[in-house]
């Protein structure tokens, strides 16, 4: 059986997520320790005892995520399951980011300190308000490009997250967007729903981001990946490093491909694919990407218990 781990995005967090992980495993611990210290800040106690609101933040949110999906890596590694148990890892947008710490590709301080960074420089590069993002249900990939290219009239909109074949976002300014979920209802869209995000995500409106990332990312140690990486730009494996850092700067204005990530992974044999860290996001949209592929979450000390026993039997 082909296996691959997967890391969620933005989105999954909530307020308690790791501290069961950390309770119970020190290597867990030392993951939280290690962000704590990359970042200057108590994240841990924000993640573990903090507000929803603040830790939402995307600052926030993207490194406080990474570091409970390397947690939960470390918990399952604890538990006898090394990296090798994994054919490919992947990661919905920040989450690359996860995949890229847990393959050794980059350090886990350098990964926090860039997703700070990423965190940042993305709510900076549109004023709140300007920009929007909403959720196409029912429509394909393709049909909900069209929707994006009819809405811009002069403005960004774009085809931002095709997540798996039912959910598709559009991402711009806030005008165009509105405009979209119009369009895309008279196009018969099962829903169309303006998100609750705090900037445009994955269009060109983040070119700000991206500069502010390539700047950032060419002063960071990439290694080669222990495990080959997915990218979220090209929708398969890539493990030069170079080609990683061009890659991890361009995914900020660019499409995240999970639906053809996920069948990607699954035409190269993957039949097996583990969410590691918060919540339950991918597992579901993998699910209606291909019923074919197995699915298990691993976030909790007793989930990693349950993965390792399953590997060991």
């Amino acid at each position: 059986m082909s296996r691959a781990f997967v890391f969620p995005g933005q989105g999954a967090q909530a307020i308690g997520m790791g501290k069961a992980l950390a309770e119970a495993c020190p290597e867990s611990k030392a993951v939280f320790d290690e962000v704590d210290e990359a970042l200057g800040q108590k994240l841990s106690d924000l993640i573990w005892d903090g507000d929803i609101e603040t830790l939402t933040l995307t600052e926030n949110a993207q490194p406080a995520l990474m570091a409970t999906s390397v947690a939960a890596l470390r918990a399952l590694q604890a538990e006898g399951v090394g990296l090798d148990a994994a054919a490919f890892v992947a990661g919905h947008s920040l989450g690359e980011y996860s995949a890229l710490a847990a393959a050794e590709a980059l350090s886990v301080t350098d990964t926090a300190r860039l997703l700070r960074t990423r965190g940042r420089a993305m709510q900076q590069a549109v004023p709140v308000g300007q920009g929007a993002m909403a959720a196409i249900l029912g429509l394909g990939f393709d049909a909900v490009g069209e929707v994006a290219a009819e809405a811009a009239q002069g403005d960004v909109c774009a085809a931002a997250n095709d997540n798996d074949p039912a959910q598709v976002v559009v991402s711009g300014t806030k005008a165009a967007v509105e405009r979209a979920v119009e369009i895309a209802k008279g196009k018969g869209a099962k829903r169309a729903v303006m998100l609750p995000v705090s900037a445009p995500f994955h269009c060109a409106l983040m070119q700000p981001a991206a500069d502010a990332m390539a700047e950032a990312l060419a002063g960071v140690d990439i290694h080669a990946p222990k495990v080959p990486v997915v990218a979220n730009v090209r929708a398969e494996a890539v493990s030069d490093p170079e080609v990683i850092r061009k890659l991890l700067v361009e995914q900020v204005t660019s499409s995240v491909r999970w639906r053809e990530s996920v069948a990607w992974m699954a035409g190269q044999g993957v039949t097996e694919i583990w969410e590691i860290g918060a919540g339950k996001a991918l597992v579901g949209m993998i699910r209606r990407i291909d019923r074919a592929v197995a699915t298990r979450t691993v976030g909790t000390p007793e989930e990693a218990k349950a993965a390792a026993e399953t590997l060991a039997g």
